[in-house]
């Protein structure tokens, strides 16, 4: 018979790239702090599962240029990319070769980026509404309500226009954002406007998102799940929260990976209510020891299948 999603070899790798353990824990350190000795080390995070994600995706480009159908997928923006020869960046001067290698590397990326990250940001808020029935019930009701406007035939334009859905997701990305901090590099010696510090080219520069989002400064009450926080009248800075990276180097994804999100959180809400499991309910959440995610470790949530009308 047909194979399971569950069993894809992609969904079985997209889980393992985002275990956690010291040893890969040690590497994305090695890469962070010292990334010219990561690479004349000649050191691999994912060895076994880049082999496979580079191979599968040359294989795929390889054959889309043998049969020479567009699609209007990654494979024609890379087959397109290599037509059009080596890329340079006209303010740096930089030029790469996009070869099937690299690309094959950025759509690893892309993937792994887009898994795991969108599978916390979706835990997360089923864990916040499953503590919080009050707030579950709004979620419930204006799903229920766009459901019978439209029939059941949800959209991008209806998802978009769910505005509490919109609220608490927002809302659970502030308290657990999906990717715990940024990491850049300065480009060029700068003084920093606030303590007069001094940064010199070259310099990595880490951004603690959780903390900046858990900072009473800037959110009043912190750790009170408040969706209202993100009204049209209450919204914060734009500046402060970043659950999906900040600056020139944002996610590529951001609207896609929301939308994602939104979809998920819309269609199993339809369907089920949440409860939490009594041995969770309650506590004060810990986390899994990650490189870069926040995901909570000590939530359980139960699916209860709702009676729909």
């Amino acid at each position: 018979g047909e194979q399971s999603t569950f069993e894809s070899p992609f969904l079985k790798f997209a889980k393992d790239v985002s275990i956690s353990n010291f040893k890969n824990n040690v590497k994305f350190t090695l890469f962070n702090l010292a990334p010219k000795l990561f690479r004349m080390l000649g050191v691999k995070v994912f060895k076994e599962h880049e082999d496979f994600f580079v191979g599968a995706i040359g294989q795929v480009i390889k054959k889309r240029e043998e049969e020479n159908v567009k699609r209007h997928d990654f494979a024609d923006l890379c087959i397109e990319l290599q037509k059009n020869g080596t890329l340079k960046d006209q303010t740096t001067g930089y030029e790469l070769e996009p070869t099937t290698g690299l690309l094959s590397a950025q759509a690893f990326f892309f993937f792994t980026a887009g898994v795991e990250p969108a599978a916390d940001g979706i835990f997360a808020t089923f864990a916040l509404l499953s503590q919080h029935p009050d707030i579950l019930q709004k979620v419930h009701q204006e799903i229920d309500e766009y459901f019978e406007k439209y029939d059941g035939k949800i959209t991008y334009d209806v998802v978009c226009d769910m505005e509490y859905v919109d609220k608490v997701l927002s809302e659970s990305l502030r308290m657990f954002p999906p990717i715990g901090y940024l990491s850049r590099q300065c480009v060029q010696d700068t003084v920093l406007p606030v303590g007069n510090v001094k940064v010199a080219k070259g310099t990595k520069l880490f951004t603690p998102i959780y903390e900046i989002h858990h900072d009473p400064k800037y959110y009043p009450d912190p750790e009170v799940f408040d969706p209202e926080r993100f009204s049209k009248e209450r919204r914060p800075n734009d500046d402060l929260y970043m659950p999906f990276g900040m600056g020139n180097r944002t996610c590529i994804g951001a609207r896609y990976s929301k939308l994602q999100l939104l979809a998920a959180i819309v269609h199993v809400l339809r369907s089920f209510t949440l409860k939490p499991i009594p041995e969770s309910q309650q506590k004060k959440v810990t986390f899994v020891r990650h490189a870069l995610g926040v995901r909570i470790g000590n939530v359980k949530v139960e699916l209860i299948p709702r009676d729909i009308k």
